[in-house]
């Protein structure tokens, strides 16, 4: 009998099996759905059935064992405590506290429900492991769609030696050391040197709720000189310059998300902010941190200082993790999750 396994995805918008859908050009931009698509297939290939949850039937089954994934859906699982024909697998926490501070509430009840809960960090850095089993919670590393760069914007010559920022506008949770006003603080102080252009969504909507906040509008007038509207393919946009401002929305342990990857796929110097532990997931060689630098002023010179060699050692750096053994754990992040053995499950790389 084929095993019966049933996603929920972090929105509805994903649900009949959208999830696996490469075609939808909204929903799969740049190509973020991959990584589901490939474990989709690498389930097919061992006899098992991977659907969204809404697929989920209904009825108890008597015959029959359904698993259960939640990607970060607290709303469904409970219904599902009762039944004898569902195993509630894993839960996956993809979003940091400062945008989804409720997840990380609710870890324990999440770790008394679930064999597993997957998070950025183990130990509590940027959340409380206060009534929670330790012993459920697993490191996540946060799937990524392809293995090397993207040759037609890794190998773009023509490039501005300017900074771009790709990031929609949002208004953080009050959590301790979010970086979306650090994101504003950076662009306005690169702004008064004439080269940082601003790209995503929502920046100019100075009416919506993501803007009631004084930092963007201490800082409007300046955002608003650099900005440059949303953008198709992040890809297209990175590969037209040299560097990218780089944060993550949180600083926390363990933290990368796909800003620093996309990056290196587009083959564009990232200006890191993030990860605590950056140097122990991806070599130093590949990103400029700028916690090393004293000020916004200081990095711009010394960024806008470096030599051809230098950006090009970089950027080959970056090329050289993604294409080697050292980024498995990324490339396959679903396998773990799933039962598919190891990071390094050949079913899951090429």
């Amino acid at each position: 009998m084929m095993k019966s396994i049933f996603v929920d995805p972090p929105s509805p918008a994903y649900y009949e099996n959208r999830l696996f859908d490469m075609t939808n050009q909204h929903l799969n931009r740049d190509d973020t759905l991959m990584p589901f698509v490939r474990l989709r297939e690498a389930l097919q290939a061992r006899g098992a059935r991977l659907d969204t949850a809404d697929y989920l039937p209904q009825q108890q089954s008597t015959i029959e064992i359904h698993e259960y994934y939640s990607l970060g859906v607290l709303e469904n699982y409970k219904a599902l405590l009762a039944r004898p024909d569902v195993r509630l697998k894993a839960f996956v926490i993809f979003e940091p506290p400062v945008v989804e501070p409720r997840l990380y509430d609710s870890l324990p009840e999440l770790t008394a429900a679930f064999e597993h809960v997957y998070v950025h960090n183990t130990v509590g850095d940027g959340y409380s492991l206060a009534g929670v089993d330790a012993s459920k919670l697993r490191k996540l590393y946060w799937p990524q769609p392809r293995r090397g760069v993207i040759s037609q914007y890794w190998e773009r010559q023509e490039r501005q030696q300017r900074i771009v920022v790709i990031n929609g506008n949002h208004i953080p949770q009050p959590v301790a050391n979010e970086l979306y006003s650090k994101r504003i603080e950076a662009m306005a102080a690169l702004a008064k040197f004439s080269s940082v252009d601003l790209y995503g969504r929502g920046w100019h909507k100075w009416w919506s709720r993501a803007s009631m906040w004084w930092p963007y509008w201490k800082n409007r007038r300046t955002l608003m000189s650099i900005y440059h509207g949303a953008c198709d393919s992040k890809y297209e946009v990175l590969s037209r310059y040299a560097f990218s401002l780089c944060f993550e929305n949180m600083a926390m342990q363990g933290y990368v998300t796909e800003k620093l990857f996309d990056c290196l796929y587009a083959g564009t110097v990232p200006l890191y902010l993030g990860a605590t532990d950056i140097a122990d997931l991806i070599p130093s060689s590949a990103y400029i941190d700028c916690r090393q630098f004293a000020s916004w002023k200081e990095l711009h010179a010394a960024v806008m200082a470096l030599s051809a060699e230098k950006i090009e050692g970089i950027r080959q750096a970056g090329r050289a993790f993604i294409e080697g053994p050292a980024y498995n754990k990324y490339y396959a992040g679903l396998s773990p999750v799933f039962d598919l053995n190891s990071p390094n499950n050949p079913s899951l790389l090429p």
